[in-house]
């Protein structure tokens, strides 16, 4: 998922692979956290790549993210919803 990640956020080079895989691993904690269970669903991984994106973009904590987070709470909510109902 490293390298989808990368095209993602339009990284090349590797000097930022170590912290976008903690990010990585921190989103999905964070998702099973919120009682997301972990899946291969294409909802899923935009929800992690979202969470990587508010983290690895704003790491400025003055700054704003209340539209990307919006959409990530939106997303998460949906996964939740999804999970429970299986």
């Amino acid at each position: 998922m490293l390298e989808e990640l990368k095209k993602y956020l339009r990284i090349d080079g590797s000097e930022d692979d170590v912290i976008l895989t903690l990010l990585l691993d921190a989103a999905e904690e964070y998702l099973t956290n919120a009682g997301v269970p972990e899946s291969e669903s294409k909802l899923y991984k935009l929800a992690v790549m979202l969470y990587v994106t508010l983290h690895y973009e704003n790491r400025d904590p003055s700054q704003k993210m209340e539209k990307l987070n919006f959409a990530f709470q939106g997303i998460l909510l949906q996964l939740k919803e999804w999970g429970e109902n299986e």
